[in-house]
């Protein structure tokens, strides 16, 4: 299997990370954030390690920058200068999930925003949501903006509490696909994690 799936998500601390590590775990795929902005913790690949993720599955990112902000200023705050040609998904055996920052309009340099790129790269995009108050027009916004790129959509994860009409309505005027939803997790564990991904997601729809 040679695949390369994208995730975005429709803002920041919806999931996306823990969406990510989950889907790069069932399907043993490697694990890469282009552009980590801010690294007091570790930084997402700290994270997806302590959920599951292998390390030498891990790729190390193309910038680690300090600040935690959108990666152009972020870039800009420690005198960097983004290139993009080192943000082209690697190839590696097997799958690979990249993960990106923030939202689909995040960007990337004061010219460049995460959508760009993906419409650069052509490779099938997850769009992760809350189901939380306001995600009907996050998600749809961020739907129409991927489109508006031509960038491929495989479907809508979500991510929180059940909410069944809002996810019907995503789905049904975004015209996307739902791949399922992954509720929030106390304790959070790499064991607790890929028990609910196994038990809401079929891998069979990402590869």
């Amino acid at each position: 299997m040679n695949k390369t799936i994208v995730i975005t998500g429709t803002d920041t601390d919806v999931g996306k990370t823990v969406f990510a590590a989950g889907l790069a775990a069932v399907l043993g795929a490697h694990y890469w954030k282009p552009v980590q902005a801010g690294t007091e913790d570790g930084g997402d690949a700290a994270k997806v390690a302590a959920l599951g993720v292998p390390a030498p599955k891990i790729l190390p990112e193309a910038y680690r920058l300090g600040t935690p902000c959108s990666p152009h200023r972020s870039a800009e705050i420690d005198g960097v200068e983004i290139d993009l040609r080192r943000l082209e998904p690697p190839r590696v055996e097997g799958a690979l999930v990249v993960e990106g920052a923030g939202g689909a309009l995040v960007p990337v340099t004061r010219q460049v925003l995460y959508a760009d790129l993906f419409a650069r790269w052509g490779h099938p995009t997850v769009v992760v949501a809350s189901t939380r108050l306001g995600t009907i027009n996050h998600t749809l916004l961020t739907l129409e903006a991927m489109r508006a790129r031509a960038v491929p959509v495989l479907g809508v994860a979500f991510v929180g509490e059940a909410n069944a009409d809002s996810e019907r309505t995503i789905c049904d005027f975004g015209k996307v696909d739902r791949l399922g939803r992954l509720p929030w997790l106390d304790p959070l564990s790499a064991d607790s994690l890929a028990a609910a991904f196994r038990a809401n997601f079929s891998a069979g729809d990402f590869v």
